[in-house]
């Protein structure tokens, strides 16, 4: 979508929305898509947000940080909004991505097709582990780490899943951010550390699990 197309739509980037808004766009997005899947053209915040078990005054507060959005009487159309979502998240256009780790997690990232179509390209994954190497996973080939500087730059790509053990996080970490990438979806169980102007978003699945027992866990209790 052309900048001025964005302007029309009511749309705009925002780099001071707090982090639970930005995560919620994408919750809207899914729903929007839902929505287009059923053929559905407008729909009303009220009716939005209750299919996704959020408030209409929720919904239209975190779309204000963006820009004006729907009309009253009518609501949302749906494939603007899809549009503009699309554009303010980064997804109207294609990332390529690097895959750090083809171990049991990393194989199974690389052959989930789901990426591809939001916009995410899979281009090489790495590993240290020699019997690894030069095979291919689905139609991506594992490389040696030490040509990671190389395909990065050769595909300029800008984001990265890291998927190797906790000791290995901060090395990995260091070489992706020396060849320039600016973000990095880590599934590693250890803290980063990130220099300025780099983004991480960690994956924690043992914590998950534990705010699942925990509310399982009281379910039982009050039970």
């Amino acid at each position: 979508m052309s900048r001025s197309r964005l302007h029309r739509a009511g749309g705009v980037r925002n780099n001071n929305a707090p982090a639970p808004v930005v995560k919620r766009l994408s919750l809207y997005l899914r729903g929007l898509e839902k929505l287009a899947d059923q053929k559905i053209e407008e729909v009303s915040s009220q009716q939005f947000a209750r299919s996704l078990r959020l408030t209409g005054a929720q919904v239209r507060k975190d779309l204000a940080y963006f820009g004006q959005f729907g009309r009253r009487g009518v609501g949302y159309r749906v494939g603007p909004l899809i549009e503009t979502l699309r554009h303010i998240l980064g997804t109207d256009k294609t990332w390529n991505v690097v895959v750090v780790g083809a171990g049991n997690l990393g194989r199974a990232l690389l052959r989930y097709k789901g990426f591809a179509k939001k916009g995410f390209r899979l281009v090489a994954a790495f590993d240290i582990a020699e019997a690894k190497v030069s095979v291919r996973v689905g139609r991506i080939r594992v490389y040696r780490l030490k040509d990671l500087d190389r395909i990065v730059r050769k595909y300029a790509v800008k984001l990265a899943i890291v998927t190797v053990p906790a000791e290995a996080g901060q090395s990995v970490t260091d070489i992706l951010c020396a060849a320039g990438v600016m973000g990095i979806l880590n599934f590693a169980p250890t803290m980063l550390d990130i220099p300025d102007g780099v983004a991480v978003a960690p994956v924690d699945l043992a914590a998950q699990l534990e705010q699942l027992s925990f509310q399982v866990a009281g379910a039982k209790v009050k039970g």
